[in-house]
């Protein structure tokens, strides 16, 4: 009988960040929704391939990405779209694994309360302290962004 092979651990690993928008729930979803919308936003994302508008559950789009060691092109999957309330976009890296995006909308106070999570359920190494530092200061200006562009719009 073959010796049975172990999968090699995993480092699973979330980070969140909130905001406050003035703007209606609506207005704020297919904004964020848009991949088209990503690099006026996110600095990581320079190029997208989809149509212009808010992605869909089962839509796919491909996105041209820059990390420290080089560009990296991410095919994307929505798996999970409850206009105007959630979206859940899903790819795969060599070196991060799965990556989960995770977008829920919320009406607060008359302003929309977006909230972003990032998640690698499968890291095969675990992210070291400057890393988080760098995807909390990267999550932390897009969702800035986020609130500025929408609210001028």
């Amino acid at each position: 009988m073959p010796a049975q092979q172990t999968a090699p651990p995993t480092h699973p690993f979330e980070i969140r960040h909130a905001i406050n928008i003035a703007a209606p729930i609506e207005a704020v979803f297919d904004y964020v929704t848009n991949p088209k919308s990503w690099p006026e936003w996110l600095p990581s994302s320079h190029a997208l391939e989809c149509e212009n508008r808010p992605m869909r559950f089962g839509d796919t789009f491909h996105e041209h990405w820059s990390t420290r060691t080089g560009p990296v092109d991410l095919a994307w999957l929505v798996i999970a779209c409850d206009r105007p309330t959630l979206w859940i976009g899903m790819t795969y890296t060599s070196f991060m694994g799965p990556v989960v995006v995770h977008y829920t909308f919320e009406q607060v106070d008359g302003r929309t309360r977006f909230t972003r999570i990032l998640r690698n359920p499968a890291r095969p190494k675990p992210p070291t302290a400057e890393m988080v530092e760098r995807m909390s200061a990267e999550a932390e200006l897009g969702l800035g962004n986020i609130k500025r562009i929408v609210e001028t719009r």
